[in-house]
């Protein structure tokens, strides 16, 4: 069997602060992806909503127009942005999501750029998953008020090292598409996302340990910072999870960089351990990445 990972592959996950400055925030994602780059990271991912605050009535505010792509500098900044920031990490980057406008629809959309280290767009995901949650006395919040939903599950293939698995925050709460994405062979899932003080301290590590368990490959979660002065206040938290669920590494609440190099033998030494991948009972049960929608 093809190794599922060519190569080894130091990952950088920067939890980042991000403030009402737009030109601000990309500055500052430039300084530290090109420290997480210098370290040594060839794969560096960004969090849910880098260039803005994060908010359904920062939305409209901070869109910028992605399609026709590639969109002009006035259109989407941010895309220029991180198409120049890759080339100049010579890194795979994941840049987070940003407020995304379709003008021919007038819909909002929360969308993942990934760059190649030559700033070539190779894969886009809109979240698929609306964060829709109303916990009485705890947190209110509606995306669905402002945002649309994807309509694809998204797959991204790194020419050296193997596939990826994209989505966004509340899109790992749904097992579904991690499953599709780990049956066609990636070997990483990364999620950038922004849970609260609420889910945070109840689900936003065991979701990334879940979804390393049922599907035996690497997970990545990137939180931007905590702000207790902004109106959203994130977990942070960032981490990644190997094959076996077991935590590599995980930050607090403030501005940091976490590391972890991933191996094709702990995904392959994983799998021959606990081998559910020869023992699913598609007889009793569907193979849900049979007919996926996706753009693998």
């Amino acid at each position: 069997m093809a190794a599922l990972l060519k190569k080894p592959l130091k990952l950088a996950l920067v939890q980042l602060a991000s403030g009402a400055d737009r030109t601000v925030n990309l500055s500052h994602a430039r300084t530290k992806v090109l420290e997480a780059a210098k370290a040594g990271a060839s794969l560096i991912v960004l969090p849910e909503c880098f260039n803005s605050p994060y908010g359904t009535q920062y939305f409209p505010k901070y869109a910028e127009t992605l399609l026709p792509s590639p969109p002009t500098r006035e259109q989407s900044p941010s895309f220029h942005a991180l198409s120049a920031l890759a080339a100049e990490a010579k890194s795979y980057l994941v840049g987070g999501s940003i407020p995304e406008l379709e003008p021919d629809t007038n819909k909002y959309y929360n969308t993942s750029l990934v760059f190649s280290p030559t700033g070539a767009l190779i894969g886009t995901h809109r979240k698929t998953h609306l964060f829709d949650i109303d916990i009485p006395g705890k947190i209110r919040f509606m995306e669905s008020e402002v945002l649309t939903p994807g309509n694809k599950l998204t797959i991204i293939d790194l020419p050296e090292y193997g596939k990826i698995g994209l989505a966004i925050c509340y899109d790992i709460r749904f097992p579904e598409a991690a499953m599709i994405a780990a049956r066609k062979g990636a070997f990483l899932l990364v999620y950038p996302g922004a849970f609260n003080l609420t889910t945070g301290p109840l689900h936003w590590q065991l979701l990334g340990r879940a979804r390393a368990v049922d599907n035996q490959v690497y997970v990545a979660m990137c939180s931007p910072a905590r702000d207790m002065s902004a109106t959203y206040h994130a977990w942070g938290h960032s981490l990644i999870a190997n094959p076996s669920a077991e935590v590599l590494t995980e930050t607090g609440e403030s501005e940091d960089i976490v590391y972890a190099d991933l191996d094709n033998d702990t995904i392959e030494n994983t799998r021959k351990g606990i081998p559910i991948y020869t023992q699913r009972r598609f007889d009793l049960y569907p193979d849900v990445s049979q007919g996926a929608k996706d753009d693998n």
